[in-house]
Formats: structure tokens, C-alpha cells, sequence
């Protein structure tokens, strides 16, 4: 696999494919002239024979470079001594662990020092989910240039994550896995870095698995780039490989270091250095949000001119408030270095700081000079494509066990969840107690009604429904791009699957160890319940990603559910008994002793439509001994269903009841739609 960086003239991915090999045959020499520091440094270069045009690569260079990679020109009035980068990736492409490694080898600790895996993940529930939630900000030094790390989440789900923090860094590292290569959120966070003109350093991670095939992965990844649009200048990407795990890192594979030094010699080379601009008029953007006990509130950001003071006195405006602004006060002044945040006098343009003392700043206003306010360009996600009716607890169990479990108690805990989270959007109801909330798919609601939940709060979760748009007359919804890796032998299982929600089969192509990768192009609704369908389609060997596409004109009716939901007869504790009989009816949702109530979805029918049961029951007590006295019956092991189960299993006239110690599906006693006994459509 031969990569280089080379400059090209054309622009289109045809164009450049016809073109290259008539440039390649009228260069026999090429002279390379770098500029840094004001001083030209010649380089000679060797020509290339002509591309083939049968060539497997699709990325053919017009020469390639004897010297050594150089470093980037640093702009008048740089600050050489700062680096900004941001680490996007896929889910699970190793972006934690890469920025553990980097910790310790930047010797942040004590040797000593007691160190946890996935350092940065320090919420409860990253630490186990095993995936990163909330974007979070730490700093390393190597060889005196301090560089600031962006850790950010790489689920889709969390991509408002990824689009809020790009504009507090100069460059970012795109992780690829060795053997999975660019996935649907790689070719997200991707496409928003290059609008953004960010330098983009692609990183092929877990180059140590046996079934790594870097040079592929190098030729999907240019091709993503074209597919995106990308200008001449980020097509010529420097490439380095690393394991994050192991934490070594080199510009090929032939000569892999012993340590990431390569890795961070690559980010001064070529992340150009932030401009200082201490002389303007000072400039931030809020575009973090943190909390601590004793400061209050802290905002971070990246200060973009000028320079900002411990007890200045600021004004806060937004360019969605033109004149509008208000004047505070900087309390406390702090920089991220060696993965601590410490306090500072000053901080000059550049630079990443957080500050305290104003308590009611928010995500996306600026921070600007008192005598020339000027807001900056407030920061855009894209819309949400899902919404959950979140409401009051009406059930015959409400008040039990949670502590905040009003309508007031409600909604202020979603007007600040709206502070921190850009991509989350909070309507009215049609009742006073009733909240539309919308974001970007069932898992990131999902979190949020988990931290609730935690919290102490109470409450009940309508099911999930998509986000239409009106264009031209016609209801638009929202459709996805879903890749499945699944086993060949699944592939039938997969595809049909599929079908029944209206799912097209994009592409088809083997995949490694006798696996294939499917894309299929379905509505939003398709996806609402699949996960586990196909988890059981394909015995648990199936791995499903899925990124937003498009809005379309309506698929049409999909068939979610075709079996009915076992009801609760009345309320009481389960017993022996009665799930003896009651199991024979489909799956039970429950265990002997626990509590239920009228109405409440004890398991899953076995047929369509719902059935009403008595898991309550009692045996009759006699003095008679009956022939069967002693003939015993066992129980079926009842389904465990977790919050993002019941999401996923609810229908249109079923809800989720959320308590700090449980999760129940119940029938909603307002529901007004088609008769329980017949197959419920969504």
C-alpha cells in the first residue's frame, strides 16, 4: 500500500482518477519548497511511474518525498507552545484507551499512582455501558508544547457531543479500527470536521489485532474523504498507526515504536498552532458545561481573542440576541495541564480554560469585552429525529418509591438538562403534566431517563415516535443507514428481518472469518424495536450500527409487534401458583414475590392481542390430600427487562413506569386508538 503526501489539482473524484496519470507522465522531477520560519527549505523528490488504471488503490500520488515528514508552518504570531485536538471516532474504535495511554505516557502520575482503566470515562454510567456519554477536556505536555485533549463520545446517538466541542480545537485524530475500517459515525464526525476546515491526522488503531488489514483500511478511509467532498489539501492526510492498548505508535508498520512518540511528534507537525491574538477585543465561547459543590457552575471554552482575567468584569452576549447583553464577573480562572484543571491569573488567545462566578451562563453565549461586546457565531447541532412523552406517575404504585415525583420536580430537571445537552429539545404536552422530549435515537433519551431515575426521580415514559417533516404537502420522516456484521450463516435471517420493516439491502459484501456486512437503507420507525429482534435472529452474533441519512417520503405501514402483551388480572404479589398456569400463556416478565398491579404488562403474549392473567392467585387450602399432591411443576426463568428493553418493547398503547428501584410496562388507561386484540402498527 503506498501512501504519500502529495498536493493534487483536481478536484472531483472522476476528475482526479483520469487525470492523474497525465500528471504523473509530465513530471519526471519534482521540487518540493516548504516554507517555515520565513526560510525556504528545498526538498527533492522522486517521479512515480503512471497509475494503471486497473490499480486496486484508489489513491494514486503524482510523487513521492525522500525526506522525512515536516513540520507545519507556524503562522505569525502563533503560539508555538499550545496544541488543540480533538479524538473522534466510531463507538469502540479504542478513542479512551488511546488517551489513556497518552496520560500515563506523559507521565501524569506517580509511578506510584494507582491508575484505572478508561480514565476519562468517570461517569457511573460510561464506566458501565463501556462507552463514552459526555465530551471532556484534559491536557498533556510533550517536550514543553502543551496539548489539549478532547475526548469525545462515539455513538451516534451522542454526536451533539461531537459538534459542540470541534470548535475549541485546531485538528483532530480520526481513530479507524485495523479491521472494521470507517463505520456510519466515522463518516459523521468526519464530515463535520471538514466543514469545519479542521486538520484531520487519521489514526488506524489496534493495529495488533490478527485480523488487522491496515492498507484496506487506509483505501476506505481516502475513499470516505472523496465521498465527503474533501478539498485536495485534507485528502493528503497523514497516516499513523498505533494500539492504543499497548500503546505504541509509528508511521508504518515496519517501524513501530516502542511508545506513541510518533503519534505525538505527528500532532506538532502538522495541528497548526492556535493564533494569538492578545490585542483584540476579548472573545470565548462557552461551549462546555461543568458543575463542582463548592464553585457552582463552570464554564469551558476555548478563548479565541484576547485576553481573559481572574476577577474581570465580562459581557455575556449571543448571536441569537443581537444587543442583548449582560455584565458578570470571572470569580475563578482555571487551565487543564497534566490532566488536572489549575488555577490561573490569566489566559491568553488560544488557549482552553474554564472559569466560575457566573451562574446562569449558557452553552453557546459568549464571553466578550465589557467596552466592545462582540458574540461569536453560536453553535449549531442537527435536529433530533426522535421524541418520548415523559409524564407524571399516575399508576397505583406512584409516590412510592421516588422522591421527586411532580410536575414542577419534572420539568425542572429537563430545563436543566437542555442547559448542557444542544441536541435535546423540551415542547409542552397536551396536559399540564406532559413533556415532549426529543433527541437524537431511544439511546440518548435513554441516558437521561437513566440519570433521572438515579437522581430520585419518578415518572412515566411514553414510547418512542419519530420526528415528521411537511415537505411540499407530504409528510417526510426520518431514515437511517444501517451496517450489520453478522456471520454468513445469519445473512437469510438478517435480510428478512429487514424486509418486514420496509428495509432496502444496499450493499452485500464478505466481510473477514466467514463474516458478511449488509448496509440497508430503513425508516427511523423500522429501527424502533429491532436490536433485539435481530439479536435473536442471529443467536447473538450480530453487531448493528446505525447514522441518520435522510428525510423521505413515509415507507409506509410497518408491522412493529405482531404478539399481544400478558396483563396484570390485579394487584398483589405474584405467586407459585398462579405462574404455573400463566407461563403456558407466552413469557413472563416477573418472579414469585414481587409486586404488580391492575393493568400492569406482567409478560409477552405468546399470540397476537393481549391477554388478561392471574398471577396472584392463591391455592385453595383443604383438609382433603389430593392425588397430585406431590407431583412439582417448574417455573420458567421470567425475561429480565432492563429501561432500554422496556423502550424498545412498549407499543403506541403502553408505557414504562421509571422509579429509582423499578422499571414496570403498563397499559395507558387514556390510550385511544385500535382494540387490544388486534396486531398492533406503528
Amino acid at each position: 500500500m503506498l501512501h504519500t503526501r502529495v498536493h493534487s489539482a483536481i478536484g472531483s473524484k472522476q476528475a482526479r482518477a483520469a487525470a492523474v496519470p497525465k500528471v504523473v507522465a509530465s513530471t519526471p522531477a519534482v521540487k518540493c519548497v516548504v516554507q517555515k520560519h520565513s526560510k525556504a527549505v528545498s526538498v527533492s523528490c522522486a517521479s512515480v511511474a503512471p497509475a494503471s488504471s486497473s490499480s486496486s488503490s484508489s489513491r494514486a500520488p503524482a510523487a513521492v518525498c525522500k525526506a522525512a515528514t515536516l513540520e507545519a508552518p507556524v503562522a505569525t504570531g502563533a503560539r508555538v507552545d499550545i496544541r488543540n485536538i480533538a479524538i473522534i471516532a466510531h463507538v469502540d474504535h479504542g478513542k479512551t484507551t488511546l488517551v489513556d495511554s497518552l496520560l500515563k505516557q506523559s507521565k501524569v502520575f506517580r509511578d506510584n499512582q494507582a491508575q484505572q482503566e478508561r480514565i476519562m470515562d468517570s461517569n457511573d454510567l460510561e464506566r458501565e455501558r463501556g462507552i463514552t456519554i459526555l465530551a471532556k477536556n484534559t491536557a498533556v505536555r510533550y517536550k514543553g508544547t502543551k496539548i489539549n485533549i478532547i475526548d469525545t463520545p462515539g455513538h451516534a446517538d451522542f454526536g451533539g457531543e461531537v459538534e459542540r466541542v470541534l470548535n475549541m480545537c485546531d485538528g483532530v485524530l480520526l481513530l479507524v479500527d485495523s479491521v472494521e475500517g470507517p463505520m456510519p459515525q466515522t463518516r459523521f464526525v468526519l464530515r463535520k470536521a471538514l466543514a469545519l476546515q479542521k486538520k484531520v491526522i487519521v489514526v488506524v488503531n489496534k493495529v495488533d489485532r490478527d485480523a488487522a488489514r491496515c492498507d484496506w483500511v487506509i483505501d476506505q478511509t481516502f475513499e470516505l474523504f472523496m465521498d465527503l467532498g474533501a478539498t485536495d489539501e485534507q485528502c493528503d492526510f497523514p497516516v499513523v498507526y498505533a494500539s492504543g492498548f499497548k500503546g505504541i505508535a509509528g508511521d508504518s508498520l515496519d517501524t513501530m515504536a516502542e511508545d506513541l512518540e510518533p503519534l505525538f511528534k505527528c500532532v506538532i507537525n502538522n495541528v497548526d498552532a492556535p493564533l494569538e491574538a492578545a490585542a483584540e477585543p476579548l472573545q470565548m465561547m462557552c461551549a462546555n458545561i461543568d458543575f463542582d459543590t463548592h464553585k457552582g457552575r463552570i464554564a469551558i471554552g476555548r478563548v479565541v481573542n484576547g485576553t481573559i482575567k481572574q476577577g474581570q468584569t465580562v459581557a455575556i452576549c449571543s448571536s441569537l440576541e443581537p444587543g442583548v447583553t449582560r455584565l458578570a464577573k470571572i470569580a475563578e480562572l482555571f487551565v487543564y495541564d497534566n490532566f488536572s484543571r489549575i488555577p490561573a491569573e490569566e489566559v491568553k488567545a488560544g488557549d482552553i480554560c474554564a472559569f466560575s462566578g457566573i451562574p446562569d451562563i449558557k452553552i453557546g453565549e459568549t464571553v466578550a469585552q465589557r467596552e466592545k461586546p462582540v458574540a461569536l457565531p453560536t453553535i449549531k447541532v442537527e435536529d433530533p429525529t426522535v421524541s418520548m412523552t415523559f409524564k407524571v406517575n399516575t399508576s397505583p404504585f406512584a409516590g412510592k418509591e421516588g422522591k421527586f415525583v411532580t410536575s414542577r420536580n419534572l420539568k425542572d430537571r429537563l430545563d436543566r438538562e437542555l442547559e448542557r445537552n444542544l441536541a435535546m429539545k423540551v415542547e409542552p404536552g397536551e396536559t399540564s403534566d406532559q413533556f415532549i422530549v426529543s433527541g437524537r435515537g431511544t439511546l440518548h433519551l435513554g441516558i437521561l431517563i437513566e440519570n433521572m431515575r438515579r437522581e430520585g426521580y419518578e415518572f412515566e415514559i411514553g414510547p418512542p415516535k419519530v420526528i415528521m417533516k411537511e415537505v411540499d404537502g407530504k409528510n417526510y420522516e426520518p431514515y437511517e443507514e444501517a451496517i450489520v456484521d453478522v456471520p454468513e450463516v445469519y445473512t437469510g435471517a438478517v435480510v428478512e428481518l429487514f424486509a418486514q420493516r420496509k428495509g432496502e439491502m444496499t450493499d452485500l459484501v464478505p466481510s473477514i472469518q466467514g463474516a458478511n456486512r449488509l448496509k440497508f437503507r430503513i425508516a427511523t420507525r423500522g429501527l424502533l424495536g429491532l436490536k433485539n429482534a435481530m439479536l435473536t435472529a442471529t443467536r447473538g452474533n450480530g453487531v448493528m450500527n446505525t447514522i441518520f441519512l435522510e428525510y423521505a417520503p413515509m415507507a409506509g405501514e410497518i408491522l412493529m409487534r405482531d404478539a399481544g402483551s400478558l396483563i396484570a388480572h390485579e394487584t398483589g404479589a405474584v405467586t407459585s401458583f398462579a405462574i404455573e398456569s400463566a407461563q403456558e400463556r407466552g413469557q413472563l416478565f416477573v418472579r414469585p414475590g414481587d409486586s404488580v398491579y391492575d393493568g400492569q404488562c406482567v409478560g409477552q403474549h405468546a399470540k397476537a392481542g393481549d391477554l388478561r392473567v392471574n398471577v396472584c392467585k392463591t391455592k385453595q387450602l383443604t383438609n382433603m390430600r389430593a392425588a397430585n399432591k406431590e407431583i412439582k411443576t417448574g417455573l420458567d426463568e421470567p425475561r429480565t427487562m432492563g429501561l432500554d428493553d422496556c423502550l424498545e418493547y412498549i407499543n403506541d398503547d403502553e408505557m414504562v413506569e421509571v422509579t429509582p428501584k423499578s422499571v414496570r410496562i403498563r397499559k395507558d388507561p387514556f390510550f385511544k386508538g385500535a382494540s387490544k386484540n388486534t396486531k398492533t402498527q406503528r
